[in-house]
């Protein structure tokens, strides 16, 4: 899984939510650092992003160029001041809110990755 978020302390705190659940977590700080990893790694079954993230691209244009080139990568994307709607990212992505729980991000993973 790879966490998409900008900010150093709200990464670092969804990296150890989704590791304490016992998934595998790489981290980027932004949109072109997570497309550098993608390129190189193989095992990367979802990508979780903030939505407003610095680089190219924020993170819906992020989310839709992840479907584009990796179409078997689930997509959940967060924000704290942008509401999205499920027309806003491709197809069988998810939006979650912040400020969000460790038991609401484990439910959405583990849901979409069974």
């Amino acid at each position: 899984m790879l966490v998409v978020e900008d900010e150093p302390l709200l990464r670092m705190n969804a990296v150890d939510m989704i590791e304490a659940a016992g998934f595998q977590v790489l981290e980027a700080g932004s949109a072109d650092a997570a497309i550098s990893i993608l390129e190189v790694r193989e095992d990367i079954r979802l990508v979780f992003t903030d939505i407003q993230i610095p680089g190219s691209m924020d993170g819906l244009k992020l989310a839709r160029a992840v479907r584009g080139r990796w179409p078997p990568i689930k997509i959940v994307a967060t924000s704290g001041r942008v509401t999205v709607t499920p027309d806003d990212l491709p197809d069988g992505g998810r939006f979650v809110p912040k400020p969000y729980t460790s038991a609401q991000i484990t439910g959405v993973l583990r849901e979409m990755l069974v």
